[in-house]
């Protein structure tokens, strides 16, 4: 592994591990959802409205892991380790899908 490899690695651990920080600060500052990962029901209420388009899409796609939580509420503890698990997970299948692309880029590009 090179060096920049180890950097690379070292930095997405550490981005994992203070993914919880999406939990404490909205919390802290009286914030509410992440900005733009609003559902319809949310949209409504700031808008008025749901967006024709968006009704019709709004189903198409069930994230893997709701909410970046493997359980339901929970602790502050249970769920800053469900947000370093779902962090963990991505950057796994970011990086193995990568690597199946690279592997086949490489194999038919000669």
């Amino acid at each position: 592994m090179t060096k920049f490899h180890k950097r690379l690695w070292t930095g997405l651990a550490i981005m994992a591990l203070l993914t919880p920080l999406g939990i404490y600060l909205p919390r802290q500052f009286g914030a509410g959802e992440a900005w733009g990962e609003w559902g319809t029901e949310t949209l409504e209420k700031m808008l008025g409205f749901v967006p024709e388009g968006m009704k019709k899409i709004a189903d198409l796609w069930k994230a893997p892991v709701a909410d970046y939580n493997f359980g339901e509420g929970g602790s502050y503890g249970a769920q800053a380790l469900s947000y370093i698990g779902s962090a963990i997970l991505g950057i796994a299948v970011a990086a193995l899908i990568l690597y199946l692309i690279s592997k086949f880029l490489v194999k038919h590009g000669k």
